[in-house]
Parts: structure tokens; sequence; C-alpha cells
């Protein structure tokens, strides 16, 4: 189970080092049926990253793998091309969705939206060391 106190940690981790790189961010945390339970858009992040961040927290729990992982997979000629199309489009192919293990179960995942992949990446790893 992930709690509402462990989404905030989670996200306090990653608002620190999205702070420590100099990228507001949308950081978002889903429970284990992909439902949201705490977003945060830091100060002067994109708008349009909203909804980003939580469908990579989403897809990282959809299919309990780091969307970049799932991202790589997903290029002309990889096992899972065209994957983004599904779910409503809410599947999310690039940096900065991680699921969050618990006794090695998938709990939940965040997603973090407002930089580049790598930045977006650096933050979400934060969070999830958080957990």
């Amino acid at each position: 189970m992930l709690t509402l106190e462990d989404a905030r940690r989670v996200i306090a981790a990653a608002e620190t080092k999205a702070t420590e790189i100099g990228q507001p961010m949308n950081v978002a945390v889903v429970d284990t049926g992909g439902n949201l339970v705490a977003h945060v858009r830091m100060d002067n992040a994109w708008i349009g990253s909203i909804n980003i961040s939580i469908n990579k927290a989403f897809t990282a729990r959809a299919f309990d793998t780091s969307t970049q992982e799932l991202g790589e997979n997903s290029q002309p000629g990889q096992q899972f091309y065209g994957i983004q199309d599904s779910n409503h489009g809410r599947i999310m192919i690039f940096a900065g969705g991680i699921p969050l293990r618990r006794d090695g179960q998938v709990v939940g995942a965040v997603g973090v939206s407002g930089g580049s992949g790598a930045q977006d990446q650096s933050v979400a790893d934060a969070g999830a060391a958080a957990f």
C-alpha cells in the first residue's frame, strides 16, 4: 500500500532535487491502481506538463517499468512500437516515470515532467529513492 504520507515524502524529495538543478517540475504520485494520490506543480513549472507528469506515473504503474525503459522499447522496430497510442493516449514513452516498490511489489509510481528527459529522470529518481 502507498499512503498519502509516502506520496508527500516522494514529492518533497523530488522538489528538493528540482530546486537543486534549477528546474521547476510537476510531480505526481499514483497508487497501485494508477489513481492519483498527490500532485504538485512547483512555481513556474509548465502547465502543459501537469497531465504529462500524471500520465508518466500512470504509465510506470500500468506496465511496472520506467517510462524511460518503455520508451527505449517503443521505437520503430522494437517490441512495443506504437504502445503510446494505447490506453486513450495516456501512455508516456519518455523519461520521468518510475514504479515504486515495497517488499518487491509495485505499489504505485512517481511521474515527473517539466524539464529535459535527463532532468525529469533525475528528479523522478530522487523521489523514488525517498520512497
